[in-house]
């Protein structure tokens, strides 16, 4: 699947928490729910926003944080396991406690 194919299939399967849109960034896109950007579609891979309550079940998972390039990590992002991008229903539910952490830490416009 190449990178378009991916994103619109992902925005495809979060398309039930409404509100969504993307914009262009690190090479990929940024996933918004309303204001608050709540994902990173990048290279065929999902990474979701984290904080320090939902962090530790990707860290138990073996899943690595956003890295756009050698230089660059971002520790606020995940990425989500095939598994749960195979499964619309737990996509959904990782997606909404990416939000949550989203909206808990207050990251969007203006912030």
């Amino acid at each position: 699947m190449d990178g378009h194919d991916f994103k619109d299939f992902i925005l495809e399967r979060l398309s039930p928490l409404g509100d969504l849109s993307r914009r262009a960034m690190f090479g990929g896109h940024g996933l918004y729910w309303r204001e608050f950007i709540f994902g990173i579609a990048f290279r065929d891979r999902l990474y979701l926003k984290v904080d320090e309550q939902s962090k530790p079940d990707y860290v138990a998972r073996g899943l690595e944080p956003f890295r756009p390039n050698e230089r660059q990590t971002l520790k606020s992002y995940y990425e989500v396991p095939p598994d749960v991008l195979d499964d619309p229903e737990a996509l959904l539910s990782w997606a909404g406690e990416a939000i949550r952490a989203a909206q808990a830490t207050a990251e969007g416009p203006g912030r």
